[in-house]
């Protein structure tokens, strides 16, 4: 287990080498509370691997193996930490960024910021930061100490789960993330619509993030929308397969 420390936190670090010659750099970014980078370690990271890409993956402050500080959760937080580690990995080309649900808006704030450090975005169940997108966090973040707690009895017999449930319990109700999150500065729409690289968009067919499919395709004319039957805001992890399907023909694509 390796970890770098970056903007003073103590961040668990994975690195999954190109198979053959490298094709490029992808960073996988999980979402919030009960997640981790193990989303993506366990779905994606291999095959990605396997086409070519240098594939890091992180675990966000406050989650996983990372240090959990008691503040320091708005979103410019979460898009400093990508920056600072893009740094320590030594990428000095534009870079795939993978995000599941919140990792999806830290990839969509990243490029606002450095557009030209981006080759292009997959963002699974996700959506750029917009005040629609933050509101439903909010709202998500409101509820979510109820429906963990329920989930704790649930996950007793299931070490694996209740850890994950325990963990994500501890960063709501040992962090400043509920009030911090919903209430960060949001990059100007203008500087979101100027992102220029090619993305790719998927959704659960029965999630409700996919309401704000529209919405991204007004920002973002070039982004590419996929809905998945059958599926909620697990796609990731319940559906790699299908997620697998649509995510490598886009990247052999020529423009990638």
């Amino acid at each position: 287990m390796s970890h770098v420390v970056v903007n003073g936190v103590r961040v668990h670090v994975e690195e999954v080498p190109p198979v053959g010659e490298r094709r490029g750099t992808a960073v996988l970014i999980h979402g919030m509370t009960s997640d981790s980078m193990a989303s993506w370690f366990l779905t994606l990271a291999h095959p990605l691997a396997a086409e070519g890409l240098r594939v890091l993956l992180y675990d966000l402050r406050g989650h996983g193996h990372s240090d959990r500080p008691p503040t320091g959760y708005a979103l410019d937080d979460f898009v400093d930490d990508l920056a600072g580690l893009l740094e320590h990995w030594g990428v000095d080309e534009p870079v795939h960024l993978f995000g599941n649900s919140f990792g999806g808006t830290i990839a969509f704030a990243y490029a606002a910021r450095h557009p030209d450090r981006v080759a292009g975005i997959v963002a699974v169940e996700s959506a750029p930061p917009t005040a629609a997108w933050f509101g439903r966090m909010a709202r998500r973040l409101a509820s979510a100490a109820e429906t963990l707690a329920d989930a704790e009895a649930v996950a007793h017999s299931r070490p694996l789960m209740a850890r994950r449930v325990r963990d994500a319990s501890a960063l709501l109700s040992d962090t400043s993330v509920g009030q911090e999150l919903p209430n960060s500065a949001l990059p100007d729409p203008a500087r979101l619509a100027a992102i220029d690289c090619p993305v790719l968009c998927l959704y659960g067919a029965d999630s409700a993030v996919k309401e704000l499919a529209p919405l991204t395709q007004r920002l973002l004319p070039q982004s590419g929308h996929v809905v998945i039957d059958g599926q909620k805001h697990t796609l990731l992890i319940k559906a790699p397969d299908q997620v697998r399907a649509h995510v490598l023909p886009w990247l052999a694509t020529p423009v990638h």
